[in-house]
């Protein structure tokens, strides 16, 4: 061979990897929408990424994912919604709450919506149906509301003399007014006073337990606000400061220190999401995909912490929990 035909076959040769990459399509982009902040949900992002591992996908090797984190400042979650929308992701999972899943449908119609709602997805305008949302957002109802009153009778359990429940919320959260208005028709049928203590990202947890302390209150109720459980210590390190006996929402709540806690599984849903997310970045439509709904709710006592408050759990409570922790 000619030495000016081996350099047009060299040449040739070399610039093959570079059509092939340019045949290749980009991986897809997942935006991730939260609206706590990513070291107190570090375990949650990892149930996640296993949901979306099974389904065959990868973060860094055939999908990559937009992080945009609301840090509890609920105001934000719009434009960062937007934003994810102008990049043009395959699909975005509205985590953390209500508020990011109502940011991401005022945000777009088109593209797919994974959500994980406290409140009820149909009362909120997110899908019309359960079983077939028949839109571009689908999920999972994890019953942050819904909840509120069971855990207001396992308090009463604990607190059968209580006269005064407080519930601490976020006002700024999407589903305040309805665990509020829910919750004080439930206080309203016992005979209960209720005390609305309200915190949000910029301040107001020191001065919330200051005035249940003040008001008398006998025990306490958080709400299922994502940003209180990215601020979780905090708030059992207050309430244990004040011994304020106080029911939480999840697992996490109980094994930080707080007292007891009653709901489903929030790394499961997490996991779902990412299951939901690998499917549609395989072909499904969100329309096809049912809102999940958890059956599975523990309840979770810590011993430790009922001991220091100088309460005695009953041993029909105790043998009612799903875990106990000594």
């Amino acid at each position: 061979m000619r030495r000016r035909e081996f350099l047009g076959v060299l040449g040739a040769a070399a610039a093959w990897p570079r059509a092939v990459r340019a045949q290749q399509p980009a991986i897809p982009v997942i935006g991730f929408l939260n609206s706590a902040s990513p070291r107190a949900f570090a375990e949650f992002v990892a149930a996640f990424h296993k949901g979306l591992n099974a389904r065959g996908y990868v973060e860094g090797r055939n999908v990559a994912i937009e992080y945009r984190w609301a840090e509890g400042h609920y105001d934000r979650l719009q434009e960062q919604a937007a934003d994810l929308v102008r990049r043009r992701v395959a699909l975005i999972a509205a985590t953390g709450g209500t508020t990011p899943a109502l940011a991401a449908k005022q945000a777009t119609a088109t593209i797919p919506i994974l959500f994980i709602s406290g409140a009820n997805p149909i009362d909120e305008g997110l899908v019309t149906n359960f079983r077939r949302p028949d839109g571009n957002a689908t999920g999972v109802n994890v019953y942050t509301s819904e909840l509120l009153g069971k855990r207001l009778q396992l308090l009463r359990e604990l607190l059968p003399s209580a006269a005064i429940i407080a519930l601490l919320g976020n006002p700024t959260a999407a589903v305040y007014r309805v665990e509020t208005e829910d919750l004080a028709q439930a206080m309203r049928d016992l005979g209960l006073q209720l005390l609305v203590l309200e915190a949000t990202a910029g301040s107001g947890f020191e001065a919330a337990f200051a005035a249940a302390v003040e008001r008398r209150a006998d025990g306490l109720l958080v709400s299922a606000d994502p940003f209180f459980t990215s601020v979780r210590g905090q708030i059992i390190e207050l309430a244990a400061r004040h011994r304020l006996p106080a029911a939480y929402p999840w697992r996490e709540y109980a094994v930080s220190g707080g007292l007891v806690s009653y709901g489903p599984s929030i790394p499961d849903a997490y996991r779902l999401i990412g299951d939901y997310a690998g499917r549609v970045l395989n072909g499904a439509s969100p329309a096809d995909l049912p809102v999940v709904q958890p059956t599975k709710f523990d309840l979770v006592i810590n011993l430790k912490t009922a001991k220091a408050l100088g309460m005695t759990i009953p041993d029909k409570f105790l043998s009612l929990a799903d875990e106990v922790i000594e």
